[in-house]
């Protein structure tokens, strides 16, 4: 049976699938273009769920948790990136590595999903420039600063505040990400940090998977002042779908133990946070960082990777035009991706 080609493609800031196959599959990669193996594993990413999402192209997430330590991250994280490579090779009609922007639209063309990489901590690198590099060379193109914790150079949204932003050591970090083209990832870092990073970065940076702090006030959401200077910078906040970065009451309900009737959380909630971003920082500076199956529950009629064109359909019915809808699926991250492409060719060559 032929799929129809959704009407917007998509290129995904955020994508948990490796560490989801890390603690329900032992990694295997077998079974992925099955949509009947998938939900037999509670996924919410498979092959025709991609394709039927208009994907065409993801930043699959290499995350390790905080639990995991010095030498030991180091290598959860070498072992992401290696089922994030077998997985390309696994499905070669399907998958495309990709590292420039020029790789994304050729994979594009091809009718293969680009397949980017990003590491989801800062702690991942263990303070040393020489792990940063070395996945820059395996192909990892942003990293975000921090995870739920704090590291030795920047603070985390959650946790206790140890740097008021970034101290010396996170700007030299943030120098050797620009150097080398790997992209300065702000989900998931502290206020302070945010703007401690903006002002040191001389390249694009990108929110991979956050929403808005105007429309609910978590720690892991974008304020307005951040998001007025993403402009000048050229970067761009990819929002996400979690329901409690999403909606206010949904994040009480979750922080009360889950027990009540839960909320409802819609595509129309994400729309209004997409809407809100594109208010403040212009709809040059708008994508998408799904964070699926790093969440175990989505919105409704989001609740899995083929379900984006539902939110393209709602902000449809919203008056935004196509051109709108190019740029918040998949041409501003692609922009971004090529702003930082220079520094890594440079690097890499």
């Amino acid at each position: 049976m032929t799929v129809r080609k959704p009407k917007f493609d998509v290129i995904d800031g955020h994508n948990d699938l490796a560490w989801a196959c890390r603690e329900h599959r032992d990694y295997s990669v077998a079974g992925l273009d099955s949509e009947q193996d998938s939900a037999r594993n509670h996924l919410q990413t498979d092959v025709p769920k991609l394709r039927r999402g208009g994907v065409q192209g993801q930043f699959w997430s290499v995350w390790v948790h905080t639990d995991l330590e010095g030498t030991d991250s180091v290598q959860a994280t070498l072992e992401q990136i290696d089922f994030i490579h077998r997985l390309i090779a696994a499905y070669p009609d399907d998958f495309e590595r990709a590292v420039t922007a020029d790789d994304v639209e050729r994979a594009r063309h091809g009718g293969k999903i680009a397949s980017l990489l990003g590491v989801e901590g800062g702690n991942q690198m263990n303070n040393s420039l020489a792990v940063l590099r070395e996945y820059a060379r395996l192909g990892v193109r942003y990293m975000t600063l921090t995870w739920n914790s704090s590291t030795e150079w920047a603070d985390a949204a959650a946790g206790e505040v140890t740097h008021d932003g970034i101290n010396e050591r996170g700007r030299v970090v943030i120098a050797e990400m620009n150097r080398i083209g790997m992209m300065v990832d702000l989900s998931h870092v502290s206020a302070a940090t945010m703007q401690d990073a903006l002002d040191a970065s001389t390249l694009p940076v990108l929110f991979s998977h956050s929403s808005c702090y105007a429309l609910n006030p978590h720690p892991r959401n974008v304020p307005d002042a951040i998001l007025s200077q993403l402009a000048a910078n050229g970067g761009v906040q990819m929002i996400t779908f979690v329901p409690a970065f999403i909606s206010a009451d949904y994040r009480r309900w979750e922080d009360n133990g889950s027990v009540a009737e839960k909320p409802q959380i819609t595509v129309a909630h994400v729309a209004d946070h997409v809407e809100h971003a594109r208010s403040v920082a212009g709809v040059d500076h708008i994508g998408l960082g799904g964070d699926f199956d790093g969440c175990p529950d989505m919105p409704v009629g989001l609740a899995t990777v083929a379900d984006y064109p539902n939110l393209f359909t709602e902000l449809e019915r919203r008056g935004w035009t196509d051109a709108e809808l190019a740029k918040l699926g998949s041409e501003n991250v692609l922009r971004v991706l090529r702003a930082n492409d220079a520094a890594y060719r440079a690097f890499v060559a």
